[in-house]
């Protein structure tokens, strides 16, 4: 929950007898166990109110991984070291064998495979969509928040309809450009340097039925050089996504993000 502590506007901010348009979003119980605090400074309309945020317990994070997770093992640090208010109890892949997973089971997070395989030694493994909400919504996997970490599948409906509002995913380019359907991995550095676009970076975004289209949470911006190659910029925008992934998780964990009433989501920074 977020407490407002009034303070005085600036001589020039507007004024208006109408409150910002802002819901702050947490899946705990104002009676869950308390675990920190955290203040927190924004800018809305030229005023500078002040938050305090009710303390929270560690948030239970699943993350779905294709490959490597390097952005999964960001989050993991992070939930660490204490930047994360958060734990990642489960680790969901398409690849059982994937380095994601790897990972996941050497630092004993559970891991669980979606969906079912069809080829090769774990065919017929893994959980149906249905299966895959029940897990994640009840028992020891159960989870507050979904992120997706260079996973590859389309997210089925019914975990959009079980999560709404709690699903991040990050794309290696500025959305809306470059993404969708095929938009992957080093085809969406290709296809920046093809298009002679000066800039690049990563976007955080929350999760909806399609392919990279939910609203937009934060985004990183690197400069495209005229000399780069979609590995010199894949790796320039990779160390931005490291950064920027694991804060917009944290506030997502603190309950620093609002939406406004056109559907547009806020971060809120910390203090």
């Amino acid at each position: 929950m977020l407490q407002i502590a009034a303070q005085p506007a600036r001589p020039d901010a507007p004024t208006s007898s109408q409150p910002h348009p802002f819901t702050p979003f947490s899946p705990h119980s104002p009676s869950s166990p308390l675990h920190r605090s955290r203040r927190v400074v924004a800018a809305a309309h030229g005023a500078l109110p002040e938050y305090t945020l009710a303390p929270k317990p560690p948030a239970r994070l699943a993350v779905f991984v294709s490959g490597g997770g390097s952005n999964f093992k960001a989050i993991h640090a992070a939930c660490l070291d204490g930047r994360i208010n958060g734990t990642v109890v489960a680790v969901v892949s398409d690849v059982p064998t994937c380095g994601g997973v790897s990972y996941a089971r050497e630092h004993g997070i559970p891991t669980l495979t979606y969906p079912v395989v069809k080829k090769g030694e774990h065919a017929g493994s893994g959980l149906t969509p249905t299966q895959l909400v029940d897990t994640l919504k009840s028992g020891p996997s159960a989870a507050d928040f979904v992120l997706l970490a260079g996973y590859l599948k389309l997210i089925p409906p019914e975990l959009c309809r079980a999560f709404p509002r709690a699903m991040l995913n990050i794309h290696p380019g500025l959305l809306p450009s470059f993404g969708g359907k095929g938009y992957y991995g080093e085809r969406v550095h290709k296809a920046v340097i093809a298009s002679g676009a000066r800039f690049s970076g990563p976007t955080v975004h929350f999760v909806d039925e399609e392919f990279d289209t939910g609203p937009i949470l934060a985004q990183r911006v690197v400069p495209v050089f005229p000399t780069d190659s979609p590995k010199q910029l894949a790796a320039r925008v990779l160390r931005e996504e490291h950064v920027v992934y694991p804060h917009c998780v944290a506030a997502l964990c603190d309950g620093r993000i609002g939406w406004r009433e056109d559907g547009v989501p806020i971060l809120w920074e910390a203090k």
